[in-house]
Parts: structure tokens; C-alpha cells; sequence
């Protein structure tokens, strides 16, 4: 039997658990204020609401000839003059048999209640002969038709995409309050580790994780602040954090943390003041998973083996960058989906196996787990779409059944 599975009493905290204590000992960062301009990615820390109605005018939907509805029958009209985008027509409301070229997008005059399109107009001079189509349509756009004053715009805590800033852009915002990114210092530890495009000896292998999880913050609307890799000594692990503290919002560690004599980094900590808040957690992959806090600071540990790293990222590391931005994390959201396959039973730990989810001719979700589930792969994962979640406790389940999916980012 697996050792994770010999000691349910010494399993640690549950998933859940463990993300609730690390939840309630963070809080959401200072808001700062930032031109739309440079909005986008950031994560609004006020709702916003409009100040006016957009258009705040009646407009044309085309190019055409603006007349009364009731003169149509007529077919014969006087072009008294034009309205254009960002100038309206001044001749005051329009009498009897009156017409007003127009151009989409420009104000529609009083008395106006139709445009007929130009397509459907023969002018000579200042005569316009219209030819009335079927069915009519107005060609009108009613004022406030986006949206009108006081009408929600984005809710806070809504991560700003380019479609937010445009919308932002159109109520006339110029500026918006934004939480500040969270700093987050990733430090890998081992004496294998050596940096990308370095020389590495025969018995070392290229930190894969700190880069990984530095592009997760990133993404998930932090700031990584990625620091070289430190040997497994307490005295360079210790220096190397005391030294980004001031810096960084969140502190995340990288291997050290398992029970083996080089697991050095909690005993590292120490000196500085470490107070343990979550001492493992009963999960697989990623059991040696710790958070503590260093003069209230938050500090994540992650098994040094990239999958667990990187699985375990995605379960705690992701809401607790979303808390300290005060946004709501869709960290735990599951979807229901198909088993492609067959899995084993879970035993004591609550278990994500990486998968690929696919959507069938039939719209049903299928997710088949990797054969390999080795959580030193770095290919499986990236090649990995979803997890599978199987509570503690499951039992072994065949193709077909359904099973917990969480999907991971991927574009």
C-alpha cells in the first residue's frame, strides 16, 4: 500500500480545509487608480455604473433621408438640410413634407420618425424622391438603446478584458480604481535545480516549476517575481526570503517540504518568525503542501515535483491570488463529464489525475485520464486540458461513469 494511504489520522487537512485557512489569512490589496488606457488584465475594485445613457441621443442606424412616417405616401420631399455624426441638424423640428439627409450615427431631428435608406432615395437638387421599402423599418436608434444613466456597467472584483474596456471607454470613464497585483516571490529549492540555458551536469536537471508558476501568476493577475533557485541549506533559503519579504504580497516555495533529510525549508523559515497554518493536506498529487504565514505575511510550500506543483497551484495558489485581489476565485468549479477510460480506487486522499476533456458530436464531456500519472512529468501536464477529481475514498470507476472535472486554463 502507498505510504499516503498507511495513515489516514496523519493525512492532514482536507482540500477544502486547507484552502479556507489559507483564505482567512489573507485580505485584498490597496486599490490604485489607473487610465482606462492601461485597464485591461487589471481587476476593478468598484462597481461601476453609468453616468449617462449611451447614445444620450436619438440616432440614425444608416445613411439616408430622414422624414415624418405619416409623409410617406407622398414619395416627394424638400431637402432642408443635413445632420451628421457630431452635427446635428438646426433647422428646428421638421414640418410636412420636409427631409433631412443623414449620416449613420447622427442625431435625428426633432419630427423625424423614419430614414429611408439612400439606397431607395433619387434626388435632383434640393428634391428628393423616396421610395417607401416593405416593411418599413424606422432606421432609428432610441437614445440609451446600450445602455442608460445609472445602468450597471462591470461589477468589482471582475477581472477587466478588452470588451470591459471598451464598454468602460464608451460610458466616458477616463480613469478606474483597480486592486494593485499582487507580488508573488517564487523560490525553487533543491541541489538539482540549475537555471535554463545554464550548463548542467549529468546529474542535475532544469528548474521547470519556478517558470511555470510564475506564468500561472501572471495570467491569474499577479506579478511574479521569480528568484533563482537556492540549494537545499537553511541559511540560503532563509536569507533568500527574508531578503524578498519586504517586496512580496505572497511568498511561494518550491520543494523542501517532504520528510526526507534535505527537506529543509520549513526549518529554514523558522528563525524568521514562521507560523504553520496548514501542515499537508490529504490530496494527491501534492500531499507535502504547507502554508504559514511570517509576520502575517502568507507563505505557500509546493511539492518540488512539477504536476504536483502545478496541480496544487491551481487548488490553492490561484484563490489565494484572486483573494488578495479581491476577486471571486473559480478555483473549486467543476464540471460533470464522462469517464474515457477506467481509474482506480482513491484511497484515503482525495485524488486529481491530469486528463484531456473533449466534447462529443453529441455535446456530452468525456475526460480521459493520462496512463502516466507520474507527478515528475512535465509533459503530461502540459499536454493535460483537465483534472479529474476523485474524492477520498472512491472507488475504482469504469468508462462511462461520471466523474468531477476541473478544467484547467488552456487557450
Amino acid at each position: 500500500m502507498p505510504a499516503d494511504r498507511a495513515d489516514p489520522a496523519s493525512a492532514g487537512d482536507t482540500v477544502e480545509v486547507a484552502r479556507t485557512k489559507m483564505l482567512a489569512a489573507v485580505a485584498p490589496l490597496p486599490q490604485e487608480l489607473i487610465g482606462t488606457e492601461a485597464a485591461a488584465g487589471r481587476t476593478l475594485a468598484a462597481t461601476l455604473q453609468a453616468a449617462r445613457a449611451q447614445p444620450p441621443f436619438r440616432s440614425s442606424a444608416m445613411d439616408g433621408y430622414g422624414v415624418r412616417a405619416a409623409d410617406l405616401a407622398l414619395g416627394r420631399f424638400t431637402v432642408l438640410g443635413e445632420a451628421l455624426a457630431g452635427r446635428g441638424y438646426a433647422g428646428g423640428p421638421l414640418g410636412a413634407c420636409g427631409a433631412v439627409r443623414i449620416f449613420t450615427g447622427a442625431p435625428v431631428p426633432e419630427g423625424v420618425d423614419v430614414v429611408v435608406p439612400q439606397e431607395r432615395a433619387r434626388r435632383e437638387g434640393e428634391t428628393v424622391w423616396l421610395d417607401v421599402p416593405a416593411p418599413l423599418r424606422t432606421n432609428i436608434r432610441a437614445a440609451g438603446i446600450d445602455f442608460k444613466a445609472g445602468d450597471l456597467l462591470v461589477r468589482g472584483g471582475t477581472r477587466l478584458h478588452a470588451a470591459h474596456v471598451a464598454l468602460i471607454a464608451a460610458a466616458g470613464i477616463g480613469s478606474v480604481s483597480v486592486t494593485r497585483q499582487p507580488r508573488v516571490a517564487v523560490l525553487a529549492t533543491g541541489n538539482e535545480i540549475v537555471q535554463p540555458g545554464a550548463r548542467a551536469a549529468p546529474e542535475q536537471i532544469f528548474d521547470s516549476v519556478s517558470f511555470g508558476l510564475g506564468a500561472m501568476i501572471e495570467d491569474w493577475g499577479g506579478k511574479a517575481l521569480r528568484i533563482a533557485a537556492r540549494p537545499d541549506e537553511t541559511a540560503a533559503i532563509a536569507a533568500a526570503i527574508e531578503h524578498t519579504l519586504g517586496e512580496a504580497d505572497l511568498v511561494v516555495i518550491i520543494g523542501g517540504a517532504s520528510v526526507g533529510a534535505y527537506d529543509v525549508v520549513k526549518q529554514s523559515l523558522a528563525g524568521l518568525g514562521l507560523a504553520i497554518a496548514v501542515q499537508r493536506i490529504a490530496i494527491r498529487p501534492g500531499k507535502p503542501t504547507w502554508f504559514g504565514t511570517i509576520g502575517g505575511k502568507p507563505v505557500l510550500g509546493l511539492a518540488g515535483n512539477p504536476a504536483a506543483a502545478m496541480v496544487c497551484a491551481h487548488l490553492f495558489l490561484r484563490p489565494v491570488v484572486h483573494a488578495l485581489l479581491a476577486r471571486e476565485s473559480d478555483a473549486a468549479a467543476s464540471v460533470a463529464a464522462r469517464l474515457e477510460g477506467e481509474v482506480g480506487d482513491s484511497g484515503a486522499n482525495e485524488c486529481y489525475l491530469r486528463a484531456m476533456a473533449r466534447t462529443d458530436a453529441e455535446a456530452r464531456m468525456w475526460a480521459r485520464p493520462f496512463d502516466n500519472q507520474d507527478t515528475s512529468l512535465v509533459s503530461v501536464f502540459a499536454a493535460a486540458n483537465a483534472l479529474i477529481r476523485r474524492p477520498a475514498g472512491a472507488k475504482a470507476a469504469v468508462s462511462g461513469t461520471v466523474v468531477e472535472v476541473m478544467l484547467l486554463d488552456r487557450s
